[in-house]
């Protein structure tokens, strides 16, 4: 009986076995075994920092950012010509004019006066804001608005590092994920195979055989969905680089992840708060609806302005029997002009009121942003203490789950486990292993949102996930 029952599950061991010694210390952070005098394969593929130059070339919503904020860059001296004189030439046209008189004169002749006019003249035009409270308001809001483009902009750039980082590793899992079930449908068939075997002889029963099929058909739809998820996942990176990369560096085993550095969950969320792009890029906003309900009080005030201007108009004519000469005349001005408003119909009460609302939601616009940045900062800070724990503790049930798989084929061999015991624990193994990768990916990115949430994510912290990779 006992050899019987090693004939059956030798197949099965020895796929197993395979399996675990390619999968299960890459998990644990370990080299797989190799046949002796077998090199590594090399690593094809870029790494990190090189897909995301190509995403920053490529990358249409960073380019838009881009271009929105040299449009904002604009501002300033837009606000700023507002305080600089005006000069503008004016032409005051060039006419000619012909009229014809017929005189009648009772039982005379009747004489016929034609008469031809050419006139023409410029006006040149300057006008100098001495006061204008309007102007000098919006000049100021264009300097907030220079500030809200530029933290925009910085917030752009980290969400293009979170988005190229995202989808790097979404098809490293995706790749590792069909690579643990690959391995798995081939132990599976083969002990499919040798169930079949051993009905045929009659060594074992028909339910055996039904237990394995039922697990090969289903490994066969999540390798199916598995691959599937890998070709998804390589298009979501091609949308953000522009490239279809064949391969790309992995994750190399055992990297160490450090716990966030300042090392209390306060200190972060006071970053977050103060420095975050999305409450830097709010404040900016508060600050201009704050000087916009300035500007539509101060439309009530008076404008003086400085005003002169140099013109000169010139005309000549002449009629059907003689010329009349031309006339020049050159004139020139300078003075004050004072502006008062009166009465507008009640708009500049209404816009007074409308910007008075305005600068209130701001303001409230303004805390949520904090509260906001302030949850993300707590959110990611735990996830990254504990996806550390995480992963100290899946290493653990790597360990553990191999140990059950083991004591589960000893079981079987000596006749108190069953087939469906060992691909049980053959299963756990896979899922133990799966999810270890899955939280390595994770607690990276979660410390990359960490900092994009305090506002301190770099191109200099992608750097140091690149060196994570494989050379």
């Amino acid at each position: 009986m006992r050899a019987t029952r090693l004939t059956k599950v030798a197949p099965l061991l020895r796929a197993v076995l395979v399996v675990l010694a390619f999968v299960a210390p890459a998990a644990l952070g370990q080299q797989p075994l190799r046949t002796f005098g077998q090199s590594a394969p090399p690593v094809a593929g870029p790494n990190l920092l090189q897909v995301y130059e190509d995403a920053k070339g490529h990358d249409a919503q960073y380019a838009a950012a881009r271009n929105s904020l040299q449009a904002g860059l604009e501002k300033l001296p837009q606000g700023r010509a507002l305080l600089l004189p005006t000069i503008e030439l004016n032409s005051i046209g060039t006419s000619v004019t012909k009229s014809r008189a017929e005189i009648d004169f009772r039982n005379t002749p009747t004489p016929t006066i034609e008469r031809n006019v050419h006139s023409f003249g410029y006006q040149l035009r300057l006008s100098q804001p001495v006061f204008r409270m309007q102007n000098v308001l919006q000049f100021d809001q264009a300097e907030y608005q220079v500030k809200q483009a530029e933290a925009t902009f910085g917030q752009a750039g980290q969400d293009l590092i979170l988005r190229v980082a995202q989808a790097y590793f979404d098809v490293l899992a995706a790749q590792d994920n069909l690579t643990l079930v690959r391995a798995q449908k081939a132990s599976i068939a083969e002990q499919l195979a040798q169930a079949k075997r051993n009905f045929e002889v009659g060594t074992a029963t028909i339910t055996d055989t039904h237990e394995a099929q039922a697990r090969f058909d289903l490994v066969t739809a999540q390798e199916i969905v598995a691959d599937n998820a890998v070709e998804t996942n390589q298009r979501s990176l091609q949308l953000i680089a522009g490239k279809l990369y064949p391969g790309l560096k992995p994750l190399r085993p055992g990297v160490k992840h450090e716990p966030p550095v300042p090392a209390r969950m306060q200190d972060w969320v006071d970053l977050a708060e103060n420095q975050g792009f999305p409450v830097l890029a709010q404040d900016a906003v508060t600050e201009v609806a704050a000087l916009e309900s300035r500007r539509a009080a101060a439309a009530h005030l008076p404008t003086l302005d400085i005003v002169g201007s140099y013109g000169t108009a010139s005309s000549s004519g002449s009629t059907a029997v003689t010329s009349f000469g031309s006339t020049r005349t050159t004139s020139s001005a300078i003075g004050l002009q004072l502006g008062v408003p009166i009465y507008s119909g009640g708009a500049l009460n209404s816009k007074e009121r409308e910007a008075a609302a305005l600068y209130e939601k701001a303001k409230q616009d303004l805390k949520n942003a904090r509260r906001v940045q302030a949850l993300l900062a707590r959110q990611n800070y735990l996830l990254v203490v504990n996806g550390i724990s995480t992963i100290a503790a899946l290493e653990q049930a790597v360990i553990s789950s191999r140990s059950s798989y083991e004591s589960n084929k000893l079981g079987y061999e000596v006749g108190v486990r069953i087939s469906i015991d060992v691909l049980n624990a053959e299963q756990q193994v896979y899922q133990t292993s799966r999810d270890l990768l899955v939280a390595r990916y994770g607690t990276i990115m979660n410390h990359l949102k960490l900092k994009a949430a305090a506002g301190s994510l770099t191109e200099q912290d992608l750097e140091v996930v690149n060196r994570a990779l494989e050379p």
